[in-house]
């Protein structure tokens, strides 16, 4: 049985990456319901083709053309499971511009994820990357999404527990990579609560904002201030964001960091490792701002890698990235782990 979801063929995936990587897909289509995914299932061209799914573009780098078909989540839609009084949980779909949801929940006066203000991507892919900024992650406010099975489409609920969410990862990056559509996400936010300012460069900001009392808008305001004083737009500039993982080293190989590099930018963790700056590491190389065949190290923040030309390869991009890789490991003895989708 063939869907009655239109599929085109060799499709250019440029406006569906923020790297802006000009590579084409041998099919594409675009899921606007659940009922337009489960009525590929059946298609052959669904079912005898490598697939991929993408929402917003924003953790992807294609290094070459996708053979296969791309399916694009397009689900639309908010609403508000319950709440009672105190606390509300909001349901969004996949589809959703991450952005826009969290300024539809200030709006709304629901706190919890203004400090993950201006995050590229849909909301799809939040819980997949445990997306964090600034002192808050998802884990902090999920509650459940649902799935459907990519091969027999039967559908499931995740709870917290089951989605085993660590630094920048889940069970979806992992065990259930590329076996799930994730179709909506539900937070459990606050009704009239305290705001989370802990991250230094917040106070900050709002400091410089004359506000001493701030409310969510507030820190939104001041973490959109921040990422837009750093980080390129990628409307403007190719990019995906931080393109590195801040790693996790042990106390001993802390110290010993330490006593060679004072500056060293390190966080303590609770089990007892320390979390070192990737952006630090990587500028005490001397790489902001360093070029190779188009694409770049942002000037700004060296956790970002740019499409400097706007016509760059992916290829170059991740040729950039090993340099970097290499680099740090060279100076410090670590390795960074991309953090970014390399397709």
């Amino acid at each position: 049985m063939l869907s009655m979801l239109p599929i085109k063929e060799q499709v250019s995936l440029k406006p569906f990456n923020t790297f802006g990587i000009d590579v084409a897909c041998t099919y594409f289509a675009e899921v606007n319901s659940i009922s337009d995914f489960l009525g590929l299932l059946n298609d052959p061209i669904y079912r005898n083709n490598r697939r991929l799914f993408i929402g917003g573009g924003s953790n992807l780098l294609f290094t070459q053309s996708f053979q296969g078909l791309v399916i694009k989540n397009n689900l639309k839609g908010i609403e508000v499971v319950s709440d009672n009084g105190n606390e509300v949980i909001v349901k969004a779909a996949a589809g959703e511009n991450w952005h826009g949801f969290v300024m539809h929940c200030i709006e709304q006066g629901y706190a919890g994820l203004e400090n993950l203000s201006l995050i590229p991507g849909c909301v799809g892919a939040s819980p997949m990357q445990n997306i964090g900024a600034y002192g808050v992650e998802i884990k902090d406010v999920f509650d459940q999404l649902e799935a459907y099975d990519v091969v027999s489409g039967e559908k499931r609920i995740f709870r917290k527990d089951e989605c085993e969410f660590g630094y920048r990862e889940s069970v979806f990056k992992r065990r259930y990579k590329d076996q799930y559509l994730i179709t909506s996400v539900s937070f459990r936010l606050k009704k009239n609560a305290s705001v989370n300012t802990s991250y230094g460069a917040i106070n900050t900001e709002l400091e410089a904002m004359h506000i001493s009392n701030p409310g969510i808008r507030d820190v939104s305001n001041a973490v959109i201030r921040i990422r837009q004083s750093k980080l390129p737009d990628p409307k403007v500039t190719g990019n995906a964001g931080s393109f590195f993982k801040n790693p996790e080293v042990s106390a001993s190989a802390y110290n010993d960091l330490k006593s060679r590099f004072d500056a060293l930018v390190a966080y303590p963790l609770t089990n007892g490792n320390y979390k070192l700056a990737a952006g630090w590491l990587i500028e005490q190389c001397g790489l902001k701002g360093y070029e190779l065949n188009g694409a770049a190290v942002h000037s700004k923040q060296a956790l970002v890698l740019i499409n400097k030309s706007n016509h760059c390869s992916g290829q170059a991009v991740f040729d950039l990235s090993t340099y970097v890789l290499q680099q740090v490991f060279d100076k410090f003895g670590v390795m960074l782990e991309r953090e970014v989708n390399i397709i």
